[in-house]
């Protein structure tokens, strides 16, 4: 049996540079690993896969990314055996941040690393892509620039380590429609993009940039309001993370935003969360 902690991401930057001939969105995005996780467990078998998801409400088959991921894993591998799955959910659902895509990362890292690596980091960052945009980054690290789509990845410079109070609210948003609701249109160039550099909290907290925000804070502009929460509450700064419903706001110390959560905690009509950035 084996243990793996699933983390959650939060993009300090998501920059829509252009939409393509194929429909797809050119991204830049600083992606950063935060200490709110899942939990995934692992029992080989000799055959089979089998996956519980006890008290969360998911489906244990095909329609679960873990399955698929578990199948993928298999098919390329060639091995015949089959595994045991069971995954503690932490981390919201549809929340933008990444749990889904983490669990998946996690759930073939570790049937490598059970079988003996079969499969190279390529191979394993090929099925990650094909399984979702987000997928290979938590096979990267715990910080990275994306582009293209998601699946290109550069190492990202150290960060300051900083703290995190996030709020999600009971809303549903669909990422799909987000991209649509931007105003970009075909380009026949994409948006020249530098990536900035921090090297202080203040910095992490000024440079906070998301192209989605806009459009789901006109569609929910609620959010707005949890934002201006977590400044009042001392937050150097917030924002929504991917294409939403959850925001966050960065703290300096972990005390004040231990603090912030407690106050927060049962005041509204949102779950709180605090983290770490890893």
């Amino acid at each position: 049996m084996i243990r793996r902690l699933s983390p959650a991401k939060v993009n300090l930057v998501l920059r829509v540079l252009g939409k393509r001939g194929d429909g797809y969105h050119e991204i830049a995005s600083l992606m950063q690993s935060i200490s709110l996780c899942d939990e995934l467990i692992f029992q080989r078998r000799p055959q089979g896969i089998i996956l519980r998801c006890p008290g969360s409400g998911l489906p244990e088959d095909q329609r679960n990314l873990v399955y698929r991921a578990a199948q993928a894993f298999f098919a390329r591998s060639g091995i015949s055996g089959g595994v045991e799955i069971e995954l503690h959910k932490q981390i919201p659902m549809a929340a933008g941040l990444g749990g889904g895509s983490s669990n998946a990362a996690v759930t073939l890292s570790t049937l490598n690393e059970i079988h003996g690596s079969p499969l190279t980091a390529g191979d394993l960052t090929h099925l990650a892509a094909s399984l979702g945009a987000d997928v290979p980054f938590f096979l990267f690290g715990n910080r990275a620039w994306a582009f293209g789509i998601g699946e290109r990845l550069e190492p990202a410079d150290p960060l300051p380590s900083f703290d995190l109070v996030l709020l999600h609210p009971p809303l549903e948003v669909s990422t799909g429609p987000v991209y649509q609701g931007l105003n970009l249109g075909l380009t026949n160039g994409l948006i020249h993009y530098s990536i900035p550099r921090f090297y202080t909290i203040c910095d992490v907290a000024q440079g906070l940039w998301n192209d989605l925000e806009s459009v789901t804070l006109k569609r929910h502009p609620e959010l707005q309001e949890l934002k201006n929460l977590l400044l009042r509450k001392g937050a150097l700064g917030t924002l929504m993370s991917g294409s939403g419903p959850t925001v966050f706001g960065i703290f300096e110390r972990g005390e004040d935003a231990r603090r912030t959560a407690a106050a927060l905690t049962g005041s509204g009509e949102w779950d709180v969360y605090t983290a770490r950035s890893l």
